[in-house]
């Protein structure tokens, strides 16, 4: 059972890496789009591409509060909610099978 283990311990420790580099990717962008950036440079297009499929629903179902996107903060505090829940769960349960 250890190895199933040490395996849910990695896929706990994997995600939790990449919830935050993508919130940090959130977060650029949300800076980057106080600053009129250039549509055509290679960062931005990224930015836009990774984000926009997470945001676009939200910001259709929320829409914006006196001009300012709130979506950024709700997706980070998702991802909060996820790493402190899903993400913790599973270090428990690879714990409890160690």
């Amino acid at each position: 059972m250890f190895v199933i283990g040490n395996f849910i311990a990695a896929v706990a420790e994997v995600l939790d890496i990449a919830l935050s580099l993508y919130m940090w990717v959130i977060i650029i962008a949300a800076l980057i789009s106080w600053v009129n950036p250039d549509p055509y440079n290679p960062i931005v297009r990224f930015l836009y591409k990774a984000t926009d499929p997470v945001l676009r629903p939200i910001r259709r179902v929320i829409g914006t509060f006196g001009g300012i996107d709130v979506s950024p903060i709700i997706v980070i505090l998702a991802i909060y909610f996820i790493k402190y829940f899903a993400i913790a769960s599973l270090r428990e349960l690879a714990f409890r099978l160690r």
